[in-house]
């Protein structure tokens, strides 16, 4: 796409920072509405967010839809949508989702986006601002559907059973310790005081509270004006001031990302718990797949091979294709339809929070010679199958795709991934509330899977 800084299109406007054609492994779009981006408060953070990443701006009148041309010409990696909160609710997240599968024929999402907001446009600018990547190495989990294995150290709290809790210490192996019923005053200190980098929620919650104990009598995190607190079962309130970058992943939790209004606890932890990034429903949750697969993408089995914002949209690609395939062979898909257009990223899309870099259950690699490429996955130790696709992200969209080998694997590959589904015969898993996981499908250590296709670089 060549064009002119400030060249102006009907309904829209594309910003260049200088003449040039975005590509699939640089692009980086602001989508933003007029009012907002005119608004003198909201105008910098517009600002921010293209200046860190030589983006693109992209306006449009009323409706988010009007930026879908502009967004099929540039065909960003990474697209912003920055909302004031009024804007930022249910439907707008919903239309966001439809809006980046649209931007080719294929059901599949575009481009890895994320919506920037916040309680106050100073919140957003926070978000816009801050670049320094963050390695999720000490986590602080309030459901046993998070154990802490795959992190360096953390704090899990019970929130199936009273009294109990588990810590560990780097280095050490996962302790289980005993803790008062009501652990509301312990969760705000770690807040506080322990500075997690990941902050890990499930049970049930409303947009204005958490509550911490799901089948027992515990207390409450809580929000008003901007401040999120915990209240405990006594009435006590303990505020929650925790100001050090994490990213938050309430992924079994009911509406907790749903900003109905500004007095709301997904606007509170942006402005006074320190979450840059926040991964949650806009809804009820049920079936679970959109908001616990992105943990299984993150943290569990493939720990390190996305960021946040990569694991979630890796988990949106399998979501669709489960439906897809479902849809195709005349089967229900009424959950997983449920969870589609309900889980948003909250958050600039291309900051980086990543788990670090170890030893995976298998190794997944992409070499390219003479227009051939060839995708590998090698079991490093036997194991199971994760409950979701193995995907790979590529670097630069292609075009033309030819499968030379492999078909017995029956991949999909996109213009932007690549994915195949190890575990056909065995349904996704609904959720998990630290239950035992039943083997999905055996691989041994050594054994490779592979294909080779060809395909044009856009």
């Amino acid at each position: 796409m060549k064009t002119k800084q400030g060249l102006r299109l009907v309904g829209l406007a594309i910003f260049l920072t200088s003449p040039a054609r975005l590509q699939a492994d640089d692009g980086y779009a602001i989508v933003v509405s007029k009012d907002t981006h005119a608004h003198a408060d909201w105008a910098p953070v517009v600002e921010a967010l293209r200046s860190k990443h030589s983006g693109i701006v992209i306006e449009y009148e009323k409706n988010l839809s009007e930026s879908l041309p502009a967004l099929q010409t540039a065909f960003p990696k990474y697209t912003c949508i920055v909302a004031k909160p009024e804007d930022a609710g249910r439907a707008f997240v919903a239309s966001a989702h439809q809006l980046t599968r649209q931007l080719d024929a294929d059901p599949y999402p575009d481009t890895i986006w994320a919506i920037v907001t916040g309680y106050e446009p100073a919140d957003a600018l926070r978000i816009a601002k801050h670049a320094e990547p963050l390695t999720v190495k000490r986590a602080l989990s309030g459901t046993v559907g998070s154990p802490l294995d795959a992190y360096d150290e953390g704090v899990m709290f019970n929130e199936l059973k009273a009294n109990a809790m588990w810590e560990k210490v780097s280095g050490q192996t996962v302790a289980r310790k005993s803790c008062p019923q009501d652990t509301t005053k312990l969760i705000v200190d770690s807040l506080n005081d322990y500075k997690p980098d990941v902050f890990i929620t499930s049970g049930h919650a409303t947009e204005r509270d958490w509550q911490l104990g799901f089948t027992y009598r515990n207390g409450y995190f809580k929000c008003k004006n901007g401040q999120l607190f915990g209240q405990d079962s006594s009435g006590g309130r303990h505020d929650i001031n925790s100001p050090n970058p994490k990213v938050h992943l309430p992924v079994g939790n009911c509406l907790i990302a749903h900003v109905s209004n500004r007095e709301c606890m997904a606007l509170a932890l942006m402005h006074s718990a320190g979450v840059n990034q926040m991964v949650g429903y806009t809804i009820p949750t049920g079936y679970g797949y959109g908001g616990w697969g992105v943990k299984d993408y993150f943290s569990e089995l493939q720990a390190g091979r996305f960021s946040l914002s990569e694991a979630h949209h890796a988990n949106q690609i399998a979501l669709n294709y489960n439906i897809e395939t479902l849809a195709k062979a005349g089967k229900r898909i009424h959950g997983l339809s449920g969870d589609r257009d309900v889980v948003v990223l909250y958050g600039d899309p291309a900051w980086e929070a990543r788990m670090p870099k170890r030893q995976l259950p298998w190794t997944q690699t992409l070499s390219k010679k003479g227009g051939i490429y060839t995708f590998t996955v090698t079991a490093n130790e036997r194991g199971d199958w994760d409950n979701r696709p193995v995907i790979h992200l590529l670097a630069k969209r292609i075009t033309n795709v030819k499968l030379l080998t492999g078909e017995e694997l029956n991949p999909v590959i996109g213009d932007n991934f690549i994915l195949i589904k190890f575990n056909k015969g065995v349904a996704p898993m609904k959720g998990n509330r630290g239950e035992a996981i039943p083997i999905r499908g055996d691989y041994e250590k050594g054994q490779t899977f592979t294909i080779t296709f060809s395909g044009e670089v856009i």
